[in-house]
């Protein structure tokens, strides 16, 4: 991952912040259910688990929005820009730009309405009641979707195996710690079935349905013994794509 989603074992980041509220500020509720919307609207629901008829629904939103999207966003960010703004921050400057990249809105009339918004904070939000979306949501909230799928290929790995993680080029995105990667573990669990992360990764190749596993890590043999409490372990759940072979294949 970048820099900034690759903070382990990195040394003097400052203090930790430890905020426990869900919510800090009012306005973060909104950025939270315009993501919520987003997710419940997705073109993907229409093969995800259980299918959606979101094909169906009065709305003139037709991307894939999930949780990789969002990430996506904020992976996006310049470190120095990153590390200024607070969580539900970077939430509304990814949704926002991706919004303007996909023509649904102009970046000068963003722009204004934020300017109109700054100076009349107490102004009146447009209200257009959607039942029919409105319901798609409750249904999405209660029901959810999984990236549960069949299994294209039987897994590479068992339990057991002794392996090496991978060190691809990452584009956009990444689920692959920085930290891992080139380090040997040890599979522990091969999950049921096979998972599908609906977002292509690019370079990363994280593409379409696959084995994932659980891989156990000696912490000293990714931080170093000064660094670690003794017989501390790492797990990790890594997509089949993450893992590049055996470590007796590779030469470990």
């Amino acid at each position: 991952m970048k820099l900034q989603h690759s903070l382990g074992g990195l040394e003097n980041l400052g203090p930790v912040n430890l905020e426990k509220n869900v919510f800090v500020q009012e306005w973060e509720k909104r950025i939270f259910g315009i993501h919520t919307v987003m997710m419940a609207e997705s073109a993907h629901l229409a093969e995800a688990l259980p299918r959606y008829p979101v094909g169906e629904l009065p709305t003139s939103f037709k991307e894939t929005w999930t949780w990789a999207s969002l990430r996506t966003g904020a992976e996006a960010m310049q470190p120095f820009e990153y590390f200024k703004y607070r969580y539900y921050e970077k939430w509304l400057m990814g949704i926002s730009q991706y919004f303007v990249d996909k023509g649904y809105v102009d970046g000068e009339e963003l722009k204004q309405l934020t300017m109109n918004y700054a100076v009349s904070p107490a102004t009146a939000l447009p209200v257009k009641p959607n039942p029919a979306l409105k319901e798609q949501i409750l249904d999405y909230l209660n029901r959810g979707d999984s990236g549960l799928r069949a299994l294209p290929a039987p897994p590479r790995f068992a339990v057991g195996d002794e392996v090496v993680v991978a060190d691809p080029l990452a584009a956009d995105h990444t689920r692959l710690p920085g930290y891992l990667r080139n380090k040997v573990g040890v599979v522990t669990e091969v999950y049921p079935g096979a998972f599908e992360y609906f977002v292509s990764t690019g370079p990363d190749g994280l593409e379409g349905a696959m084995s994932v596993y659980c891989v156990r890590f000696e912490a000293e043999a990714i931080w170093g013994k000064d660094m670690c409490e003794p017989n501390t372990k790492i797990y990790a759940d890594l997509f089949d794509v993450y893992i590049a072979g055996k470590s007796q294949d590779a030469g470990h």
